[in-house]
């Protein structure tokens, strides 16, 4: 029953932060950090970007629970949720920083309706080069509306090109 439980609060938590990367991005990334969130949104030949700087913030819960729940019994939970939210970031840093911003250089053209979505959705976000008018905040999720929203080849490569300008 322990391992069981184990498993749903990693997969919760993993689920968890969808909401939590959504709220974030909306109001704080295009809110009172947009200071750190806006050289995401332009086209650059930097390796690193202040938006960047986000990632390291957001490790830090993740940490800061795994090592509590590793070393007090009691709070052996935070564990759990420390490994969800550590999973959160794999599954972003991969999906955003690689598949979509191209970080990493690679050659595939996803075939399934959710990758076509997701990547439609976030190619959508970032026509918009400011603060206010962006929409799909998601990162792993996005709604079926953006199946039928078309985005032209050049919105698409200048996303998908936005912070891998010279990676």
């Amino acid at each position: 029953m322990a391992i069981l439980m184990n498993i749903l609060l990693v997969i919760g938590s993993f689920l968890f932060m969808e909401g939590v990367a959504w709220f974030t991005h909306k109001y704080i990334m295009h809110g009172i950090l947009w200071s750190w969130h806006k050289d995401h949104h332009t086209v650059h030949n930097k390796t690193l970007e202040k938006n960047d700087l986000f990632a390291v913030v957001f490790s830090i819960p993740a940490i800061v629970m795994i090592v509590l729940g590793s070393e007090i019994p009691e709070w052996r939970f935070l564990l759990y949720i420390g490994l969800g939210v550590t999973l959160y970031g794999i599954f972003y840093s991969v999906f955003h920083d690689i598949i979509v911003h191209r970080r990493i250089k690679y050659k595939y053209k996803f075939k399934s309706a959710y990758m076509k979505r997701i990547m439609k959705a976030h190619y959508i976000h970032h026509a918009v080069h400011t603060k206010e008018g962006a929409q799909a905040f998601g990162f792993l999720w996005a709604p079926k509306k953006y199946e039928k929203q078309s985005i032209t080849a050049k919105e698409e490569k200048e996303a998908s090109r936005t912070e891998a300008h010279s990676h």
